[in-house]
């Protein structure tokens, strides 16, 4: 299984809860594309690009599809954006776009401590906003959408688990 959706909707969350519950293992993917780039993803975007860290995205996703075929696998945000390894992703999971509101990423995001993407800017909300238009038709492409807006991690994990049983 793979959880897509932007920052703060819980596919880190509820990934490692679900992989727990079904004692396979956790695959945060920007992990694995840090260790296939040997370093940080902030060092890898400003040292090599944007086209190089797919590139890294990519080969990092195809050695968890190997060594891991039963693992939950929590995609970075943007990797909808490349089109083939997207494709390589839905081809080889049952993948569930988490959904969360705008308002809902935000406040997630920053109670975690995650400034990355918001740091000193008015217009974050709309930024926000604006991704997921943006990238709504591609999320969409995903086997199931969960909605965890206004929902216990609780609640979203056993919508999960139930769109898991679907799968």
């Amino acid at each position: 299984m793979a959880l897509v959706g932007l920052r703060g909707a819980g596919k880190s969350t509820l990934g490692e809860k679900l992989a727990a519950s079904l004692d396979a293992p956790f695959v945060e993917l920007d992990r694995e594309v840090e260790r296939e780039a040997g370093a940080a993803l902030g060092e890898v975007f400003s040292m090599y690009g944007q086209d190089a860290f797919r590139r890294f995205e990519r080969r990092a996703l195809e050695r968890v599809l190997k060594s891991h075929p039963r693992a939950v696998i929590a995609a970075g945000g943007s990797l909808v954006t490349d089109s083939g390894t997207y494709r390589l992703l839905l081809e080889h999971c049952y993948c569930v776009w988490l959904r969360a509101s705008p308002t809902e990423h935000m406040q997630r995001v920053v109670a975690q401590g995650d400034l990355r993407p918001f740091h000193g800017r008015a217009a974050a909300l709309d930024e926000i906003r604006q991704l997921l238009e943006e990238r709504e038709d591609l999320y969409s492409r995903a086997d199931a959408v969960i909605d965890t807006s206004n929902r216990s991690i609780r609640q979203s994990l056993a919508e999960l688990r139930r769109a898991l049983e679907k799968a």
